[in-house]
């Protein structure tokens, strides 16, 4: 993956994976996406449904059930990644989001 500019910075791409245990509703995600967007660090995302999990030789564990959606961002590091969680609907509502580096490998 190659390194993308954001400003005059160096900069990764994250996952922000949104787990299910927020305690609220739906929140507004039109307004934080169009924050994201205008801040030129949104990539993507979506919500994620039901699936299946496979494995070649054996049993597969089950698909991790606790993750309800993704967006993938920009950001010049870990601590720009976290910024970007202000006035995400889950966070905001006290459920987890996780922040994950995509490496650049």
């Amino acid at each position: 993956m190659l390194a993308l500019r954001w400003g005059d910075k160096m900069s990764s791409e994250y996952l922000l994976l949104m787990h299910d245990d927020a305690s609220a509703g739906e929140g507004d995600w039109d307004a934080y996406l169009a924050r994201l967007r205008q801040a030129g660090a949104l990539q993507g995302g979506s919500s994620i449904g039901p699936g299946r999990s496979y494995r070649k030789d054996a049993a597969a564990a089950g698909v991790t059930a606790h993750l309800v959606g993704y967006i993938k961002v920009v950001a010049d590091g870990a601590d720009s990644a976290a910024a970007l969680l202000e006035g995400n609907p889950v966070y905001e509502a006290g459920g987890t989001v996780e922040i994950r580096e995509l490496p650049r490998d």
